[in-house]
């Protein structure tokens, strides 16, 4: 059975949705079968940080409702082990039945290694819903106070939900930064009371990527951040990987 991971932030701008294409990129590039469902609703952009932007896409009510079979969600042009659904646009989370969704990805856990559910940023609706049928929650963070601030926030409620298996993603980290601001990643760590996945540094290729609708992978020979998605990836598949900078 597929294992479904839930990547969340506490906040807006962490750069979450490019993780959760880097990393499930990379396990597609594994050879590994992943579906990424883009969860935030209304504001949906998923599809960009995977190079995804010509798929005609599926959103996941369309599978929920039974109009459509998980079996049509959309195929990376690069990576054909990659499945994708998008959000729909004009349904409030607090309107999709979690039963539906629930059924959804009990057929998808049958199809797939990975399913990854990119939550919408904050612990409103979206939040619960993505989080209630995860196996893993990985919280994206920044180096900031506030984003630190909001990742012990959701740690907690994540907590309060009966979810253990939570762990940290710490982005768009710059040593000069974390240097003048006399912060260490422990200190993250400590504050957001979760055990640590890895560092994502941060790196002009993200942008890049995105301006052209190019998955982050593309540019792994001289991204930093492509390297550590790739190096998160194989620590989700139970592989050791040293967690670095660079």
């Amino acid at each position: 059975m597929g294992e479904l991971i839930a990547v969340l932030s506490g906040k807006g701008g962490t750069g979450k949705t490019s993780v959760c294409a880097g990393i499930a990129a990379a396990l597609a590039a594994d050879g590994r079968r992943v579906l990424c469902v883009d969860c935030d609703v209304g504001l949906r952009n998923l599809d960009i940080s995977l190079g995804m932007t010509d798929s005609s896409a599926l959103s996941f009510l369309d599978v929920c409702e039974g109009g459509y079979d998980l079996s049509q969600a959309a195929v990376h042009p690069l990576y054909p082990s990659l499945h994708f659904l998008t959000a729909p646009m004009n349904c409030p989370p607090e309107d999709i039945s979690a039963d539906a969704f629930g059924t959804m990805l009990t057929k998808a856990r049958a199809v797939y290694d990975y399913i990854f559910l990119d939550a919408p940023a904050g612990v409103d609706a979206g939040f619960r819903l993505t989080a209630a049928f995860a196996d893993r929650c990985i919280l994206v963070t920044g180096p900031g106070p506030a984003a630190i601030r909001d990742a012990a926030r959701a740690a907690e409620l994540l907590e309060l939900m009966g979810k253990t298996n939570n762990r940290l993603i710490v982005n768009r980290v710059s040593k000069k930064m974390v240097s003048a601001m006399d912060l260490t990643i422990d200190d993250v760590m400590d504050t957001a009371g979760l055990p640590l996945l890895g560092v994502i540094p941060e790196d002009g290729h993200v942008t890049l990527a995105a301006a052209f609708s190019q998955p982050l992978l593309r540019y792994s020979r001289r991204c930093a951040a492509a390297k550590a998605c790739r190096r998160i990836a194989k620590r989700i598949q139970g592989f050791p990987e040293p967690i670095t900078f660079r």
